[in-house]
């Protein structure tokens, strides 16, 4: 692990406003919507975080802005991990897509999309990846009704 590249990267962002924390032995980022793209680009050409593992969010009824996006990243250089969240209100659930950096990305945006309603600007796919066409509302958000009826679907043949 490499502890000083933690540091560069907090010091990097902290200077230019955005929030920087280590937390449960990571680097944890949190910025605004805006920053995003600009960030991440700069975590991968200019720090070496070449791995996108993963992205989801966090629901918090009540709070506004509601979600929290969380995206983490692995430098396999480095061997160390980051995670970034930024928030998004429920009136306007939309992020930037880190396709056009990591190509993984196309897949993980559109669960995140299927479970909480995250949209993903640039993602041209944002098609139901894990509930089928014709599924109503976001399952992992915690004002969905577990017990709610979803419409039938036809079998394709």
């Amino acid at each position: 692990m490499n502890p000083n590249l933690l540091e560069r990267v907090r010091a990097r962002l902290a200077s230019e406003g955005r929030e920087a924390e280590f937390a449960h032995g990571l680097l944890a980022l949190s910025l605004p919507r805006p920053a995003l793209l600009d960030t991440v680009r700069l975590l991968k050409d200019e720090f070496g975080f070449d791995l996108f593992l993963d992205v989801t969010a966090v629901d918090w009824p009540g709070r506004d802005p509601r979600f929290d996006v969380v995206f983490h990243f692995y430098s396999t250089r480095d061997h160390v991990r980051v995670r970034l969240k930024t928030a998004v209100p429920e009136k306007d659930p939309v992020v930037d897509s880190l396709v056009p950096l990591y190509g993984s990305a196309a897949f993980m945006e559109r669960e995140c999309h299927d479970m909480y309603g995250i949209v993903f600007r640039g993602n041209d796919d944002l098609r139901p990846i894990l509930l089928y066409e014709g599924f109503q509302g976001h399952p992992l958000r915690k004002d969905y009704p577990k017990e709610r009826e979803q419409p039938l679907v036809r079998y394709r043949e």
